[in-house]
């Protein structure tokens, strides 16, 4: 029984340290932004936009009245007042985090018409413009000047990366993506997601990002339903021709039989 129960905890424990190193080694160049701004645009203009970034950057960068420090009290509900009162729409705060000494936070915002988003004050520093056709959809966003608002001491090393992400609802036709270390052209990740990055450094002096998308105009997941309905029926025509096959066949037996 005891030989038992230690070969189950044997088990467990190589099992949880697989998935240990499996969580490491997924994505071991992962990037860790000072502000991430997610966009999980829909196809009728909607969106719901993402930002994690740390309390430093989000006064440096935006203008907002929160405390930098490293030792601030302030709670998920507060963040959540200050959006508010910035005309933004907040569906979660998440608790805030630490990570290189300082306090991040995520907020979700959501967005009934993404052309409008700039009357929420953390989005204003952009230009949105969103089109459809029976062909294709058209995005484009430009991110303009920073608040250039400098807390005291933000702890900050000059390597700190901003990045813009766009997760599209349809397969990608076109986007001007350039990747940050070479300029070279950018790739769709997991066949819809874009990533803008900047230098902490350009983004706050104001240097602009340009984001242009098109794609088809139908939704990924309605496509993906559209065929998984289309399998479905052809899975049911084809057992029904079967039944009807073997039904057939019956009869024509039993007849036989018969004579």
């Amino acid at each position: 029984m005891y030989i038992i129960q230690d070969v189950r905890l044997r088990l467990v424990l190589c099992a949880l340290l697989l998935s240990t190193l499996g969580g490491a080694c997924a994505n071991p160049l992962a990037r860790q932004y000072e502000y991430d701004e997610q966009t999980y645009l829909e196809v009728d203009g909607s969106a719901t936009i993402t930002i994690a970034a740390s309390f430093p950057a989000l006064v440096a960068l935006r203008g907002l009245p929160l405390d930098p420090a490293s030792d601030a009290r302030e709670s998920a509900d507060d963040v959540r007042r200050v959006f508010e009162d910035a005309g933004c729409t907040v569906e979660r705060v998440n608790r805030p985090w630490r990570r290189a000494g300082r306090r991040f936070v995520q907020v979700r915002l959501g967005v009934a018409d993404i052309t409008q988003a700039g009357a929420c004050g953390a989005l204003a520093w952009s230009a949105y413009d969103f089109a459809r056709t029976e062909t294709r959809l058209t995005y484009s966003q430009t991110v303009f000047e920073s608040a250039r608002v400098m807390p005291d001491d933000p702890g900050w090393t000059g390597d700190e990366l901003v990045a813009f992400k766009l997760h599209l609802p349809s397969r990608v036709l076109f986007h001007n993506v350039r990747r940050l270390a070479d300029n070279a052209p950018g790739e769709v990740e997991r066949g819809n997601i874009l990533t803008w990055e900047q230098r902490f450094d350009d983004r706050l002096n104001g240097v602009p990002v340009v984001m242009r998308v098109e794609t088809d105009p139908d939704s990924i997941l309605h496509q993906t339903m559209f065929l998984f309905v289309g399998a479905f029926l052809a899975a049911v025509a084809v057992l029904a021709a079967a039944i009807w096959l073997v039904v057939r066949r019956g009869r024509s037996r039993l007849r036989e039989l018969g004579r």
